[in-house]
């Protein structure tokens, strides 16, 4: 295996790529009881379009479904099982990527080889597909109540024409209708191979062991993939500039976003993630002066935040929270961002710099961010522990162009949640 120190950090990874093409990471962390395990794949609810020798649409909601069905195995449950052995395990679907993962206190390789199976064995029938869409409608029923989730999806649909970013990742009752077993099983062999996916654990645990137990569960060989298709290109501009919903809130709810060109796949896509992450942080996080001056003038509540966001093809800029007057805040926004790409003082951004690679290094002591991180950025072809030399590469100058290039009114995107009653002109 190969052993990597990242000194800057203070942790040791062991990498190792299998036969069969599954990449295999092991953060070894002696002294601890606690053992995180979670298998990635590169597949989430934009992959509707792929070919597989034949090109395919597939429904919107469909990998989010196949993650639900992955736990129903021949011989029971792999949710009961791993309970009864005293592991807990659950697994989430984003945009473009489906995790499972467990966390332990002993019994680490018995609960790693069923981890493995689970996911690596598909089992699909009438009726088993049946009932879970019917369970899946009644999640989807849930979602339509929450204004957090309205106001996110009319974003995306606000930002992009056509990529599949836009798509709901638990899809439509209607769509998870049309859900069979065949497509299922087309679906996992398309994309559950071990070359499309990444084991990460983090723990007291032997990396050797680790690569072992896979090699004994997953196949032997390498299997040919699918090609992910993202449609036609996504024009620079926003496809709406206002997206506006009524529904029973007490308070309007918003998110604001701004398209930016999509990202680098690679190191220098970390890296753009980052300054983007800093561009928002300076613009409008809690440490800026926009931020104390729209929380004094009751603009905004302790809620709001701001964040940067990348996909393969799609990269945003989005800000948001309660507010009573979201086209005011938005108006805030965009003169400072005005302001900001004049340039920025290096006094406040070495600061802000700091302060995010200070938050950045204590989000490693959560197992399953470590996790979570080191599979998608390796999907995107780099280490996230990069980071750590990356930080001090960032200027101000990047920053302002950056804030410059995508805080525009050409690209941006207002989507608010109104309450009922209330005038939206």
């Amino acid at each position: 295996m190969e052993r990597r120190e990242f000194p800057l950090l203070g942790e040791t990874c062991y990498f190792e790529q299998l036969e069969n093409g599954l990449p295999v990471f092991v953060i070894p962390k002696p002294g601890y009881t606690k053992a995180h395990a979670c298998l990635a794949v590169s597949y989430g609810g934009m992959h509707c379009r792929f070919d597989d020798g034949a090109p395919r649409e597939t429904v919107a909601g469909i990998a989010h479904f196949l993650e639900h069905k992955m736990f129903e195995m021949p011989d029971g449950n792999a949710i009961e099982q791993f309970s009864a052995a005293g592991a807990s395990v659950n697994a989430f679907t984003d945009a473009d990527m489906t995790a499972y993962y467990f966390t332990c206190t002993d019994r680490f390789q018995e609960h790693l080889r069923m981890l493995l199976r689970f996911v690596s064995t598909p089992y699909f029938t009438p009726e088993n597909v049946k009932k879970e869409q019917g369970i899946i409608a009644q999640e989807i029923r849930m979602y339509d109540d929450k204004p957090d989730w309205h106001v996110y999806q009319n974003l995306l649909k606000g930002l992009y024409r056509y990529h599949p970013v836009r798509e709901s990742v638990v899809g439509t009752v209607e769509s998870i209708s049309e859900i069979t077993p065949d497509t299922l099983y087309t679906c996992h062999r398309a994309f559950y191979y071990p070359g499309n996916m990444v084991l990460c654990v983090v723990g007291d645990v032997d990396p050797h062991r680790v690569v072992s137990v896979a090699r004994m569960v997953l196949p032997a060989e390498a299997a040919p993939g699918a090609q992910k298709d993202y449609g036609v290109e996504e024009p620079a501009q926003s496809a709406n500039r206002e997206m506006t919903e009524k529904m029973e809130v007490s308070a309007p709810d918003f998110l604001l976003g701004f398209k930016a060109a999509p990202f680098y796949a690679g190191t220098n896509g970390l890296r753009q993630t980052m300054l983007g992450a800093l561009a928002g942080e300076l613009l409008c996080g809690r440490s800026s002066p926009l931020y104390a001056k729209l929380y004094a003038d009751g603009l905004i509540h302790k809620d709001f935040a701001v964040t940067c966001i990348s996909h393969p093809g799609a990269a945003f800029l989005v800000a948001g929270g309660e507010s009573p007057d979201p086209r005011r805040v938005r108006e805030e926004i965009m003169e400072e961002g005005e302001r900001l790409c004049q340039g920025i003082d290096e006094g406040r951004f070495r600061r802000a710099v700091k302060s995010e690679y200070g938050a950045t290094v204590r989000s490693l002591n959560s197992f399953d961010n470590i996790c979570v991180q080191l599979s998608r950025w390796w999907f995107s072809g780099c280490h996230y522990y990069d980071f750590a030399t990356l930080y001090p590469t960032l200027t101000a100058s990047e920053v302002s162009a950056f804030l410059g290039q995508t805080v525009r009114n050409e690209t941006g995107c207002l989507s608010q949640i109104q309450p009922k009653g209330v005038s939206t002109l």
